[in-house]
């Protein structure tokens, strides 16, 4: 497995507490999150292009 590095990130409440309850069933939120994250980036539609954030270019590209 690759070097892994913390983040950090604010939730609301309601996600929190579900979060919460994927504990008590013996999921980890950082292995859940990562399972997720994982699995939509797998998506053809993010293959190759992981620059963009909600459709659009995270790096502002210039015009001439």
């Amino acid at each position: 497995m690759p070097r892994l590095v913390r983040i950090v990130i604010q939730l609301p409440q309601e996600l929190k507490s579900r979060l919460d309850e994927l504990k008590q069933q013996g999921y980890t939120a950082s292995g859940f999150i990562r399972a997720v994250l994982e699995r939509e980036f797998a998506k053809p539609e993010h293959n190759g292009d992981h620059n963009k954030i909600d459709g659009q270019h995270s790096k502002k590209t210039h015009q001439t």
